[in-house]
């Protein structure tokens, strides 16, 4: 049978000789503890003595190098344990020093061993008046500033973690309901919070712990001082000034070798509790902040000069440090925007990679682009030298068409594809192809609709986007075409027009759920109110969207969007069809409407005869409340009407003329049915939807 070590390929790691058992640390920790212990009974010579304060001096520097970093207090949650230890440590060996500072004191300096007597030496300096006053000093800033504060903080921090317990559980519960994070996430989001609480509770008493030494350490000079002098005195014949000198200094030297130790753990208690939600080490944190505002820096610089000038005080501290505060001031905005811009290009790499790796997956190919160009090879070819160009006129096409029908198209997709043949080229929505079309590399469209064709070689078509009369010339004949009085069109255009013109025809399919609930969220606060008794009440925002959806299929915009639901407000109540409410709405916006279809003020319009009006109000059929439930006309009536409105219409779109198709408000709807399938621009209105004032210009008639 394998064993797990082989089915994962690993292997178990050995102890070495560098990094003993677990068990064997146990036991080194264990007797280490006890010899802490031991030391408080049992009398220790002076090199056993200098040996623990050297260590207990590394310890505590070792302990606020760490504090200053860790990048958040939870990263040394074993302090409060180490704390204890380490005050232990100190204590034992104030008992130790003081055993031996009585007892042979009299001996000279170094009968407690070289380390007190070379801090009495170096510090007191032959003194022991002095060395007391800064002994007493070490005490006070030690006790009154940074023990009493780090003890305050640890207090505050301690009950406000244990009070935001329950929100916290609460938030991380939410978002694991709501599926912003998994449970594995949730498990060590839960255990990071207990950590947390236990930590700034044990901190909260850990801190009585550096109080006590400091008071502890004050009481044992006094002990040492006091008792050493009577000793002196009384048991080895010392006169008064000599054990005096003896004792005081002895008990002030052993005094500052416990002390200093105590000051550098106190204060590295106070950088971990002080720390708090800040991240990042403690230069990070300090000077990071304090750095980041250069204007504060040039003020403080400012300050420094006029220092400096100031009769009586001396210029080149003042000068210095003014100096410093502005150069970090004027370095301090390059090296950020240098920063970020490394951040930004990191970003962007990142970015590039994950897109090109989402690229190869199963889940990418599943995904269809809204709006898709796709070339054959040799007009890619020929697009890639325009990209940019290509890129500029499709943003401005984007920007038009927000502001005429109140929605922002989705971004175009540019792809090559080796199953089309080189010169064509297709324009697909929603994966599915809406348009083709054919180009003619190094030449230029001529667009001649119903006039004569230019006395020049070339390929006869129609103009892709209206089926117009065209043809293909060669771009070095383009002085030619222009002194016929034609103007020939490059293929870029051409294709952008083709372009435009396939995305009105399929305006309703690009307004995604998403766009329409981008729209809703620009109202302002009364439309939004509006908003909200309309949905869900009287129909849903699917409903909503299917509505919007029914008028920009023909073409009718949306940018009144206000208006819009004032609309469907009054009329949801009583329908709920969304074809019925789109015509209600189109009814109501007869002005819009026909405004966008008019020029010059006049509305051309073509109408249907009376023999088709008859033949469309009769296929209608009713239901007991007079509303229309079905249409119902012969096919053949439907292939004659569609021989004579083509017929109608394309006379007139060959003048070059733009006109609306007008019918019976019921029959409006089934009409564009039958007419939108061969001419899919041509606007389709009732008589209702007339604006009224409009000069109307009648063209004739379908009959």
């Amino acid at each position: 049978m394998a064993t797990p070590q082989l089915i994962t390929g690993k292997v178990a790691p050995k102890a070495t000789s560098g990094e003993p058992p677990a068990s064997r640390r146990d036991i080194g920790f264990a007797v280490g503890i006890v010899a802490i212990l031991s030391i408080l009974f049992l009398p220790i010579p002076a090199f056993l003595i200098d040996l623990g304060l050297a260590l207990s001096i590394a310890l505590s520097v070792l302990i606020l190098m760490v504090a200053l970093w860790i990048k958040k207090p939870l990263e040394f949650s074993s302090f409060p344990t180490i704390l204890l230890v380490a005050t232990m440590l100190r204590l034992a060996l104030n008992i130790a020093t003081t055993r031996v500072i009585l007892a042979h004191g009299n001996e000279g300096s170094h009968a407690a061993g070289y380390i007190i007597d070379g801090f009495a030496r170096f510090v007191i300096g032959g003194d022991f008046v002095i060395g007391l006053i800064v002994f007493v000093i070490l005490v006070t800033v030690n006790f009154i500033v940074i023990t009493k504060g780090a003890t305050r903080i640890a207090e505050v921090g301690a009950r406000f973690t244990l009070d935001a317990i329950p929100g916290k559980q609460m938030a991380i519960d939410a978002d694991l309901s709501a599926g912003l994070i998994d449970a594995p996430e949730a498990q060590r989001r839960r255990h990071e919070l207990e950590e947390e609480s236990s930590f700034f509770g044990a901190m909260d008493g850990a801190s009585k712990f550096v109080r006590g030494d400091a008071i502890a350490g004050l009481i044992i000079t006094a002990v040492n001082i006091l008792g050493g002098i009577i000793i002196g005195v009384t048991r080895h014949g010392m006169s008064l000034s000599q054990s005096a000198d003896v004792f005081v200094k002895l008990a002030v030297g052993d005094g500052l070798v416990t002390q200093i130790p105590a000051l550098i753990v106190s204060l590295a208690a106070g950088l971990l509790v002080s720390k708090g939600g800040t991240r990042g080490t403690a230069e990070q944190a300090i000077l990071g902040q304090l750095g980041h505002y250069p204007r504060a820096l040039f003020v403080a610089s400012f300050l420094m000069v006029i220092l400096a000038l100031v009769p009586g005080l001396p210029l080149l501290p003042f000068a210095l440090l003014g100096g410093v505060m502005a150069f970090v001031g004027y370095t301090i905005p390059k090296r950020n925007a240098e920063r970020a811009a490394a951040a930004e290009e990191i970003r962007a790499m990142e970015a590039e990679e994950a897109a090109r790796e989402s690229q190869d997956t199963i889940k990418e190919s599943l995904r269809t682009a809204e709006i898709e160009l796709s070339l054959g090879k040799q007009l890619a070819a020929e697009m890639l030298t325009s990209h940019s160009e290509l890129a500029h006129r499709v943003g401005k096409m984007r920007k038009k068409f927000a502001q005429q029908y109140g929605f922002v198209v989705p971004e175009i997709k540019l792809s090559d594809s080796l199953t089309l043949p080189p010169k064509h080229y297709e324009f697909r929505i929603h994966g599915t192809v809406a348009a083709t079309g054919e180009m003619r590399p190094g030449s230029m469209l001529v667009v001649v609709g119903d006039g004569r064709l230019p006395d020049l070689p070339g390929e006869e078509v129609r103009e892709p986007a209206f089926g117009v009369k065209a043809m293909w010339v060669s771009e070095s004949y383009a002085n030619e075409v222009r002194r016929e009085g034609m103007q020939p069109v490059d293929r870029l255009s051409v294709l952008l027009t083709h372009l435009s013109e396939t995305i009105r025809k399929n305006l309703g399919q690009l307004l995604s759920y998403k766009d329409m609930r981008a729209l809703l969220d620009r109202l302002g606060p009364e439309y939004k109110k509006l908003l909200d008794e309309i949905c869900p009440a009287h129909m849903s925002l699917s409903s909503l969207q299917a509505v919007l959806r029914l008028l920009l299929a023909e073409r009718v915009s949306i940018r009144n969007l206000h208006l819009i639901l004032e609309v469907v407000a009054e009329i949801a109540p009583h329908v709920r069809r969304a074809e019925q409410i789109a015509e209600h709405v189109r009814m109501r916006m007869a002005q819009q409407i026909c405004g966008d279809l008019t020029q010059g003020g006049v509305l051309n319009m073509l109408r249907l005869g009376n023999r088709w009006d008859l033949a469309f109000h009769e296929s209608l059929r009713r239901d007991a409340k007079g509303e229309v439930v079905e249409f119902d006309i012969d096919p053949r009536l439907i292939e004659e009407f569609a021989a004579e409105a083509t017929t109608a219409i394309r006379a007139r779109m060959d003048q070059g003329q733009s006109f609306v198709l007008v019918t019976s408000p019921d029959a409006r709807p089934y009409v564009r049915m039958i007419v939108e399938r061969i001419f899919p621009a041509l606007p389709v209105l009732s008589h209702v939807e007339i604006a009224r004032g409009l000069e109307v210009n009648l063209l004739g008639t379908i009959s």
